[in-house]
């Protein structure tokens, strides 16, 4: 439970449970080895994906050995980082490897173009959620500390963070990774985006404001090198059409897609 994995969710709105719930009378799940594609092939299940047999690979309890980011921080990472620093053996065993492990399932039931483009587009999401706004938060977010009261979570701001990457951007990841499209969106992408502009932005800015004339120094100093970093950040690619400042090709090609929505659905 809670709003930060709400894997069961997006597994039932996505194409596996779906399928699943259909073709339930066709699964074997009750056979002694249970190998995907072998004794089952209608569809997967969770411990399908991370636990099952293959005929190249034994069952195991071991569910990181075919997870090939851990999404769990603010910034997603490669698992054997995360697991070097809690000292698991899974340190020694890369990515890629996982990756690996993850394709061999999934060819049992797709072709090796559907899983390549499966982790072009899933690579290209959690790139575009860290590049966009895990990277730049976290760096905003630390510089707006000498403004903040000392209590954790006794600040705005440290909420409204925490809820952007744990919550909005651990649903957006986990939910690309299984590839259930609301959940990537709806509770994910779109949220994160509506909490970065309309939260977290406004927020550092009035500390800004709040800060910028103080009778402390080094509160002052801090204000005004957040200030900095904010426009910095604004000024990206990623996020100049904030600041009314989009290239003019992207508005240009931007209108005209609206243009093409509204007269397809205007009847």
């Amino acid at each position: 439970m809670g709003p930060d994995h709400p894997q069961k969710e997006i597994y039932e709105e996505s194409k596996h449970g779906i399928k699943f719930r259909a073709s339930i009378e066709e699964m074997n799940l009750g056979a002694s080895k249970w190998v995907v594609g072998e004794d089952y092939w209608a569809a997967p299940t969770c411990a399908t994906c991370h636990m099952s047999a293959t005929p190249k690979q034994p069952l195991t309890h071991d569910v990181g050995m075919r997870i090939r980011r851990n999404n769990r921080p603010a910034v997603s990472i490669r698992p054997e980082v995360s697991d070097a620093k809690m000292g698991l053996p899974g340190k020694d065993v890369s990515w890629t490897t996982r990756r690996a492990n993850m394709a061999d399932v999934c060819m049992n039931c797709h072709s090796k173009s559907w899983v390549d483009n499966f982790y072009i587009q899933y690579d290209s999401l959690i790139e575009l959620y860290n590049e966009k706004f895990a990277k730049p938060g976290a760096a905003l977010y630390a510089m707006a500390k000498p403004l903040l009261k000392p209590v954790k979570f006794g600040n705005k701001l440290d909420w409204v963070w925490f809820e952007l990457w744990h919550h909005e951007g651990r649903r957006v990841r986990h939910a690309a990774a299984m590839m259930g499209p609301d959940y990537t969106h709806w509770h994910g992408t779109y949220e994160v985006a509506k909490t970065f502009y309309t939260h977290f932005i406004p927020e550092l800015e009035e500390l800004v404001e709040h800060h910028a004339d103080s009778k402390d120094p080094a509160k002052a100093k801090a204000a005004a090198a957040l200030k900095a970093k904010i426009e910095e950040v604004l000024e990206t690619k990623n996020h100049r059409w904030f600041i009314n400042k989009m290239d003019p090709e992207e508005e240009a090609r931007r209108a005209e897609a609206a243009k093409e929505f509204r007269e397809r659905y205007k009847k």
